[in-house]
């Protein structure tokens, strides 16, 4: 992918922030020197114990083109065969991330180490993988892009850089007008040191085998300076009624590493784990008759919907029930599971105009699991806290929020649809954020209602340390290359209802009632 190297302007407050933070990670002023320096300059870092000292920037990660953001025309025959294969190269990235994590001496000692041993051989497997993702695509007819093929190379990246965005926050996200700002220029992963238990965390140190969450992702949200603009304006025709459902916040626990959406099929596809609440039956084999008889976790029995995100994890040292388990400690996932203590979902109108009732079946996916590599195109992550919400939005930073104040994560989905297709080939095209000035759809989509979510934690406060770790470290979920960084956050969506509540709710919405 091409880098974007728009720049947007530091906020000063935002540039006092960074100064202080460099300045408090005791040497990792050097960091930010380094910033531009290249992913393969020796490495200087000292891991060990409970603290880390970074002088040089170090290769941090492994990225690689998203093969499947550019399939946008596969035939439905050959979907199920593309998503597996699509799944194979999340693992085959997973597992040379995890190579990478484990071999910090020797890469060390010989520089031609990552290259020859780590990333040469992924780009091998990735060439196979694509070239089987063709064979399934042109066994039923249909045309492959043999551009795509140039989408087996991957290179390393550093943790202070977006592989599509030099510029890694600050940017204009399309979910409604609001800007998020960065908090500051990401710095180097200082946070983590290796270790050999499978990732499992010790201490409050803030990471684990470098692999996040650094202190550079922590930002005190009362230093951030407001950045939330208003909404469009209500035309004459606005749809203004809301339709809130209640669902818990997942009490009892329905977790599983799945990802029936992109990979339906395969164990562990999204190697992270999901808070499931609406549908109770939704895991990777799971298909539109198992939602129907997935029963709900929602009042109203009629929304066998399933609204889904990653966890967030406590850093603290408590090793999880899943501390050896796929999508948690052996995908370097650590730390105790949060549970939310407010789980709103609230389903919105239109600034300019009425809506239709969402197809049953729609699936729509909000925010980007692996926006750390791919850059922040399809960001739409939204951290603040309790009493900064309507002032402050957070894209790529975790708040720290005041005493007295609570951690938020909100979501707001795309609200435009195709009028046609409950899915597409890469998940994306068939829905639409609205024109964030206006409220209105791209052409030929037909507004729907806007699901949007709001998630409230109790988490202990983190506290950045004089050594660069942090103490009271939270993370959210996701894929280990992505480094547990916050601009990864995302939420899934499977629109499943009966007895006319689709309709009830659209009705509801044009009307402007506020129903429950």
């Amino acid at each position: 992918m091409g880098r974007n190297t728009r720049k947007r302007r530091t906020p000063l407050a935002t540039k006092a922030i960074a100064a202080s933070a460099a300045l408090a990670l005791g040497g990792g002023g050097l960091i930010w020197a380094n910033f531009y320096a290249s992913a393969h300059e020796s490495n200087n870092q000292t891991w060990g114990g409970n603290q880390t000292k970074a002088a040089t920037a170090q290769v941090a990660t492994i990225s690689c083109p998203d093969v499947q953001q550019k399939l946008t025309n596969v035939p439905w025959r050959a979907r199920q065969g593309v998503a597996t294969e699509l799944a194979n190269l999340d693992k085959q990235i997973t597992e040379a991330y995890t190579r990478l994590a484990s071999t910090r001496d020797a890469q060390a000692k010989d520089p031609s180490f990552v290259q020859n041993a780590i990333v040469g051989p992924l780009k091998e497997k990735r060439a196979a993988t694509i070239d089987r993702i063709r064979i399934d695509i042109q066994r039923v007819g249909g045309r492959f892009d043999s551009s795509l093929a140039q989408l087996a190379a991957c290179t390393t990246q550093n943790a202070n850089q977006t592989t599509a965005g030099g510029n890694n926050g600050g940017q204009q996200q399309n979910n409604g007008g609001q800007q998020q700002n960065s908090g500051g220029q990401q710095q180097n992963n200082n946070g983590g040191q290796q270790q050999g238990n499978g990732g499992q965390q010790q201490g409050n140190n803030g990471g684990q085998a470098g692999d996040g969450p650094a202190a550079a992702d922590f930002v005190d949200i009362t230093k951030v300076a407001p950045n939330v603009q208003g909404k469009p304006n209500k035309l004459q025709n606005a749809s203004t009624g809301t339709f809130t459902t209640r669902c818990g916040v997942n009490a009892n626990q329905n977790h599983n590493s799945d990802n029936v959406i992109v990979a339906p099929g395969v164990t562990n596809g999204a190697h992270h784990v999901h808070d499931y609440v609406g549908n109770q039956k939704v895991n990777a084999f799971s298909s539109n008759q198992t939602f129907l008889q997935g029963g709900t976790s929602c009042q109203n029995r009629n929304d066998l919907s399933a609204y889904y995100w990653p966890v967030i994890r406590e850093q603290d040292g408590t090793q999880e029930k899943d501390a050896n388990a796929d999508g948690g400690g052996k995908d370097l996932n650590v730390g105790k599971v949060l549970v939310a203590q407010q789980a709103q979902i609230k389903y919105v109108g239109s600034p300019a105009g009425k809506v239709v009732a969402m197809p049953q079946f729609l699936r729509i996916i909000t925010g980007d699991a692996k926006a750390f590599v791919n850059g922040p195109a399809n960001a739409n992550a939204h951290w603040s806290c309790t009493g900064f919400e309507n002032k402050v939005q957070l894209t790529d930073k975790y708040p720290i929020c005041p005493q007295g104040s609570q951690v938020v994560r909100s979501f707001a989905f795309q609200s435009c649809w195709d009028g046609v297709n409950i899915d597409s080939a890469n998940h994306r095209t068939h829905v639409a954020f609205a024109d964030p000035a206006s409220g209105v759809c791209p052409n030929g989509f037909k507004a729907i209602p806007q699901l949007t979510m709001r998630l409230v934690y109790n988490v202990p406060q983190p506290v950045i340390q004089a050594d660069g770790t942090v103490k009271n470290a939270y993370a959210v979920d996701g894929f280990p290359e992505e480094l547990h960084k916050p601009i990864t956050d995302h939420d899934d969506f499977i629109s499943v209802t009966t007895g006319g509540l689709a309709n009830r709710i659209a009705n509801c919405i044009n009307s402007g009632r506020n129903c429950a």
